[in-house]
């Protein structure tokens, strides 16, 4: 029982993007196109892709690329079949600003942060 489940925590590798300040509804239209995705082409969406959120979200699939490597040191990353099985997009904290207004009032401006979480999983479940 521990052995297989030591096993499946050994397929999937995460990374994590925290207080990211781009707002989680852009960064959401990006994590969409990669989103169960595999890995190579993923890569290429998102290295082709014209939005700024892809290229912060192209560094963090590549972290995660390399948190599996290093617990699968003798893995080889082509025979893995990696594909993104989960990329989750959350509301990070906000930074609150006034801008004047017209007639001595102020306007609330939100500037938002998002938290990213990318989790690969691996389609070749034939190692031991």
């Amino acid at each position: 029982m521990a052995e297989r489940l030591k096993a499946e925590k050994k397929q999937v590798a995460f990374a994590k993007l925290n207080n990211c300040p781009t707002s989680p509804r852009k960064m959401r239209l990006v994590a969409d196109l990669v989103r169960g995705v595999q890995v190579e082409k993923a890569l290429a969406i998102l290295k082709f892709s014209q939005k700024e959120a892809s290229r912060k979200v192209e560094k963090l699939l590549l972290s995660a690329i390399a948190n599996w490597q290093s617990k699968n040191e003798d893995a080889n990353i082509e025979d893995a079949d990696l594909f993104i099985q989960e990329i989750r997009v959350d509301g990070g904290s906000m930074l609150k600003r006034l801008r004047p207004a017209p007639q001595g009032r102020a306007h609330r401006i939100r500037k938002r942060s998002n938290h990213v979480t990318l989790v690969l999983g691996s389609n070749n479940n034939t190692q031991s």
